[in-house]
């Protein structure tokens, strides 16, 4: 091996690359040709499946007419009612000898069953000698078919041989039962017209009744398995029994001369499923001059190939296209690429350029990197600072009001609930709180909106303990709750006003649900709540951090699977539910 390589490593770079060119290129070629071989017996497949889906329809449709052809040969016997009921034997067997002669190529013996269990036949005199120990069974299945045509399942007539009958009761003017009316079918007949164009060299049918019964197919073509010994030329049982478990489609299965392709319909009107089974190796004999043409373009390419191969080598160095790698991984910032310069030339020269060019990327990534640090820790005092003046005019002449009614505990806590909101805004270094925190600056803010607004509202907060530990960026909640009081429960109840959060930890996720039953919002203003850009503080709230703004904070700190989401009723309310990672502190 290694004298081997010695030898590759002594031949010139054109050479090496012309025998990389070539054998790749080759290969690639040999590869496609060889899938679009096996695609393109896929498609001969697929549309001979789909020919076969049609062909089912059609014959599904002459079966169809069949089941209206024999309906109306027992509706054309039961015109003649009174002969059928009172008539002599003679006449009524000629009656049904005659319907039979007309439409021999459906029926091949027609009965008629008198109630006082008489039997009549079209071939009386073979009747009479033979009979026909089905018979009994037919007629009892008629009758209790209410009216309605009945199919049998397959079975052997002594008149008939290999058929399936079609009965139904025949009644007179009165509607009252005369007796039942009985048609064997001729099978063979029907088994040489559905053959005519459904078998073939390579294809062939079969048609099975809702019981898994064989109806009818081809015994000549030589596809299907033959069950030895039998004298009707059966098929297997263990067969059988596959083509049953088959599903309403296309599938495959072993066959006495190869794999089978079986096409399978829905029952028909008479309760019948077609089969169509096409052999598997006909779809390749269809493309074998399709791979002779591969055959001879492979040879052709052959030799535009050496030629096309040995001119592009001449033209390729090693450093080039070590230089296209490393460009080619330019898009992964996570590892810059540089190159080992050891040349002065042209090619020396622009890896030299590319080195410079990465460099500069570096340090450009991490500059964005820092500035984006630093836009985070910016972010938050600007928030801070939209905290708006009149919060704190409003709440200090809320307490200046308190003190003249000489409500001193009262004005205490108002005072101790404004210096916690200030501290929870301004004391705090770190951008992120945990929960407790968070919530314990919510219940201050919300007890100063209590003290001044009364009773127009409550407020409700249920959060498991398990979320009480997770860390959140400050001042997530509170906007969310301050646009609930001023936007929500204030501008519309009176004393029965409602605000509730609730927050629990699901999959990793932590999850705040802020509702209230205030005046909600219409869809117009519901659809431009969260993309609003940064908004200048609101004379209409004690914060002018809106929804937007707090939404903006989170999908810039955690990413675009996180943030909020919204949904209102108009005078019914608003829900607001916050998603944020489960990190604990």
């Amino acid at each position: 091996m290694k004298r081997i390589y010695r030898w590759y490593k002594r031949w010139s770079l054109a050479t090496r690359q012309f025998l990389f060119l070539f054998i790749v290129t080759f290969a690639f070629f040999i590869l496609l040709a060889w899938n679009n071989y096996y695609k393109a017996a896929d498609l001969f497949k697929n549309q001979m499946v789909s020919d076969s889906v049609t062909l089912i329809a059609r014959t599904n449709q002459f079966l169809d007419t069949y089941l209206d052809n024999s309906r109306n040969v027992l509706l054309l016997l039961s015109t003649d009612a009174n002969l059928l009921r009172e008539g002599d034997s003679r006449h009524i067997s000629e009656s049904l000898r005659f319907i039979v002669e007309n439409n021999s190529a459906l029926v091949e013996t027609l009965y008629f069953v008198r109630k006082d269990g008489q039997v009549f036949a079209s071939s009386q005199l073979n009747y009479d000698i033979i009979g026909n120990p089905q018979l009994d069974s037919i007629v009892g299945m008629s009758l209790k078919s209410y009216g309605a045509v009945v199919v049998s399942q397959p079975y052997v007539s002594p008149l008939s041989g290999q058929t399936v009958s079609i009965s139904r009761p025949v009644t007179d003017d009165n509607g009252d039962s005369i007796g039942v009316a009985v048609i064997e079918l001729n099978l063979e007949n029907l088994n040489r017209k559905i053959s005519e164009y459904t078998s073939s060299s390579y294809q062939t049918f079969v048609i099975m009744s809702d019981t898994d019964s064989v109806v009818a197919f081809d015994r000549d073509n030589g596809i299907l398995p033959q069950k030895p010994g039998t004298y009707h030329e059966d098929l297997p049982e263990a067969f059988v029994g596959n083509l049953a478990k088959l599903p309403v489609t296309a599938s495959e299965m072993s066959g006495p001369t190869g794999k089978l392709v079986v096409v399978k319909s829905g029952q028909n009107r008479l309760g019948w499923t077609l089969l169509v089974l096409i052999k598997d190796r006909y779809f390749y004999q269809n493309v074998i001059r399709l791979f002779d043409n591969y055959k001879a373009a492979a040879s052709i390419w052959f030799v535009v190939l050496l030629f096309m191969a040995f001119a592009m080598s001449r033209y390729m160095t090693k450093s080039v296209r070590m230089l296209a790698i490393k460009m080619d991984r330019v898009h992964d910032m996570g590892v810059i690429p540089s190159l080992v310069v050891k040349r002065d030339d042209e090619i020396g020269r622009l890896s030299q350029s590319f080195n410079a060019m990465m460099e500069r990327i570096r340090n450009l990534l991490q500059e964005t990197k820092q500035m984006e640090e630093r836009k985070k820790l910016l972010e938050l005092k600007v928030l801070q600072s939209q905290i708006a003046p009149h919060f704190l005019y409003n709440t200090l002449a809320c307490i200046g009001s308190l003190a003249k009614q000489h409500r001193t505990q009262e004005v205490k806590e108002t005072i101790r609930a404004l210096v916690g909101v200030l501290s929870l805004s301004f004391d705090k270094t770190s951008e992120f709180i945990t929960v407790k925190e968070e919530l314990e600056g919510l219940n201050m803010y919300m007890q100063i909106q209590k003290i001044r607004y009364g009773d127009k509202f409550s407020f409700v907060q249920e959060i498991d303990p398990e979320a009480l530990s997770c860390t959140i960026l400050k001042l997530t909640l509170q906007p969310i709750l301050e646009n609930a009081v001023f936007h929500g429960v204030v501008p519309s109840h009176f004393g029965n006003g409602l605000i509730s959060v609730r927050g629990s930890v699901r999959n990793g996720k932590l999850r705040f649900f802020i509702r209230d039953n205030g005046a909600g919002m219409e869809k117009s203003k519901l659809r431009k709540a969260l993309d609003e850009q940064m908004e200048e503080p609101s004379r209409e709230r004690s914060s002018g951090i809106g929804m937007a703004n707090v939404h903006h904070r989170l999908r810039l700190h955690y990413g675009a699977a996180y943030g909020l989401r919204i949904g209102s009723v108009p005078n019914a309310g608003t829900v607001v539910c916050i998603t944020l990672p489960a990190l604990q502190q």
